[in-house]
Order: C-alpha cells, then structure tokens, then sequence
C-alpha cells in the first residue's frame, strides 16, 4: 500500500497519508459506510452505487468533534440549498455513527453523514487515511452522475479549509452535463 509521507500536517506535525490518490478522470471507488438513523433506530449500509445517477460531493473530515471540521461540515450544509437537485452532500469521517447522528441533531444538518469507522478501506482506497491518527485527511472529491471523479481536493494542513468554490464549480457543471 503506498504511503504519502509528511503531505498531510497539522501546526509542526507531519503525517503519513496511506493509500494513493484518486484523480479527476478516474472511476469512483465504490465504498460500503455506516449511517445512524436516530429516528427509527437502525443503522445502514451505505455504498456509493445507492446514489448512481446523481452527482456526489463527498466532504471528508477529520472528526465532526474539531472545529475546523464542524465549520467546514456546517458550510457544505448551508450551500446545499443552492446546489442543482440532482447533486447529493456526505461527509465521511471515522467518527462512531451514533456520534454523527447526535451531532447532526444538535446542530440540525440534515444531509448525510458516513461513517468509516468499521474499516480503513476508504480511507486507502480515496488516499485519506492518517496512519497516525487512524483519521481521514480532509478532502473534498466531487462524483459525477456515471461514478467519475471530476473533481479531487486533498488538503495538506489539517487545519485548513478546501475550496470551496472549485468544488461548487465542478458539481454544478457535472449536475448540467
């Protein structure tokens, strides 16, 4: 497994990003995550090809518990409401499922949360995973309506936010493709 050492960091320390990058142009790996249901109590598999014919922006977090994280999972919430119907927002992120579940309920975000804790296979198979945190690299990666990437952001400084816009730019044009 290829190990990306030092491009991902947070303040002076560096860390080792497993897994090699996917890239605009490339077929999105599929991938079976966790969302809680707090309303009727049941938790469910989630894979990529249950949203095929949409377009899919995944925004991948460290933890919903950080502020950079909470900040960044709010905006995508806020900006959903503006996107093309037929363009879907997830985060992914290693918390529990029950702690997504309850933070989407404090805060009242209401798009999806998934949850990678029960594998570190996402997290290889995107290129995000911290191998010393054992917590994604922030990452935003925008899925066109056939399972393509058309758009591939791997933040380096954990304590930063991704750009938006470009992310925005590439959904919206995928959403009209």
């Amino acid at each position: 497994m290829e190990e990306r050492v030092g491009e991902a960091f947070e303040l002076d320390e560096r860390l080792t990003v497993v897994g090699g990058k996917v890239r605009p142009g490339d077929t999105a790996p599929d991938f079976n995550l966790d969302s809680f249901d707090p309303i009727n109590a049941n938790m469910q598999s989630v894979k990529l090809a249950d949203s095929s014919g949409m377009v899919r922006i995944l925004n991948v977090i460290n933890s919903l518990d950080t502020p950079v994280c909470h900040t960044e999972t709010r905006y995508w919430e806020k900006v959903r409401a503006e996107l093309p119907s037929n363009v879907s927002v997830y985060t992914v992120s290693m918390d529990l499922p029950y702690a997504q579940a309850r933070w989407r309920t404090t805060e009242g975000v209401t798009h999806q949360t998934l949850s990678a804790h029960r594998s570190e296979q996402f997290g290889q198979d995107y290129g995000v995973l911290l191998k010393e945190w054992r917590l994604l690299q922030r990452a935003v990666f925008v899925i066109d309506s056939d399972g393509r990437l058309v758009h591939a952001e791997y933040v380096a400084d954990q304590m930063q936010e991704p750009d938006y816009s470009a992310a925005i730019a590439a959904a919206c044009q995928a959403a009209s493709a």
